[in-house]
């Protein structure tokens, strides 16, 4: 009884974690568009800027490439989790389990390793409201995808 009880908690998990994660893909192609164009022009007769850094950002500050760059790669796998999550909502069987869960776990640490740069861009201030967004997202991602994986892995666990 207590497995069918899960389902419903982890399909709007499911559906808020791929929201959420969209939505930081959006911002941080944003982010990473805007670096795109308005970072260094290096060609001939062109000399590196002593500070010269391969992730530089024209917004934020020395944490911002690292934590754009960490934020779409959680988008990225993230949206695949739900994707996989989607199958095993669909089917809710132990099958379908190892995949979704394996993959959730894995946008989960990354989502975790954007945290860590979403908190030292905090702690470093200089930074927009978008940015500030996508480092919320972040943040609140981060328990929200671990609710996801304990609510999958509970129901499992009321299945033996």
């Amino acid at each position: 009884m207590a497995n069918e009880q899960l389902k419903p908690v982890a399909s709007l998990l499911l559906a808020l974690n791929f929201c959420m994660y969209a939505i930081i893909l959006g911002i941080g192609g944003w982010a990473m568009n805007r670096a795109i164009d308005h970072g260094f022009v290096i060609g001939p007769g062109f000399n590196l800027p002593a500070h010269f850094s391969p992730i530089y950002f024209p917004m934020g500050n020395a944490a911002t490439g690292f934590f754009v760059t960490f934020a779409l790669l959680a988008g990225v796998v993230g949206a695949a989790s739900a994707i996989s999550g989607i199958n095993h909502i669909r089917s809710w069987n132990a099958d379908s389990l190892p995949s979704a869960a394996s993959v959730a776990i894995i946008a989960w640490s990354l989502t975790l390793l954007a945290m860590g740069f979403a908190w030292k861009e905090i702690q470093l201030q200089i930074r927009n409201a978008r940015l500030r967004t996508i480092e919320a997202f972040i943040i609140i991602l981060s328990a929200t995808q671990l609710f996801y994986i304990a609510a999958i892995h509970g129901a499992a666990a009321y299945r033996r």
